[in-house]
């Protein structure tokens, strides 16, 4: 197990084939899959996103990578992050807990936890996420930590059938200090 960096009782890892069953099963929920870009998913999708990650440095440019957030005693998959390395100082961020672990803090702490790690130990500038208007317990997380709302894009994205807009938000280093 690569482990990235603990938070009390989480941890914050490389994905492993264990995970996979769970991962697969909360993206299939269609209210998580609401605002994402999947709109069906399945263990084998799962598993093409962990081979497709095989082979790749953790942090090479250009690419993204998904971390399990478990349950440091159990080991136990409760969502994840994804992270896009968008440059040398710059990354974006995404994140997903499966549904029977939200509103429980989970994703405040691991998020938290996620930014100081981005910041102080791979010595990042910048991080950015966007999520749509829509999804206010998305946006509400990242102005929760810190992030500050950048940009409101109207109708800019076609998704799922329809135009949708999206919030850019961003979070600087120095913010954090």
């Amino acid at each position: 197990m690569s482990k990235i960096f603990t938070v009390d009782d989480l941890t914050i890892r490389e994905f492993e084939l264990v995970d996979l069953e769970i991962f697969a099963r909360y993206r299939a929920v269609e209210a998580v899959a609401r605002y994402q870009s999947w709109s069906q998913y399945s263990i084998e999708k799962a598993n093409s996103l962990y081979q497709s990650m095989q082979g790749h440095h953790f942090g090479e440019i250009g690419l993204w990578f998904q971390l399990a957030i478990v349950e440091t005693k159990t080991n136990l998959l409760l969502g994840d992050f994804a992270i896009h390395f968008i440059d040398a100082e710059q990354v974006e961020v995404g994140f997903t807990l499966a549904p029977e672990h939200q509103g429980k803090g989970i994703a405040t702490k691991a998020l938290n936890a996620f930014i100081e790690f981005l910041f102080n130990d791979m010595n990042k500038h910048r991080i950015i996420a966007t999520t749509d208007c829509e999804n206010h317990a998305s946006y509400q997380l990242l102005e929760r930590v810190g992030f500050r709302r950048e940009a409101h894009f109207i109708n800019n994205i076609f998704f799922k059938g329809a135009w949708g807009s999206e919030f850019q938000y961003g979070l600087l280093k120095t913010e954090r200090d």
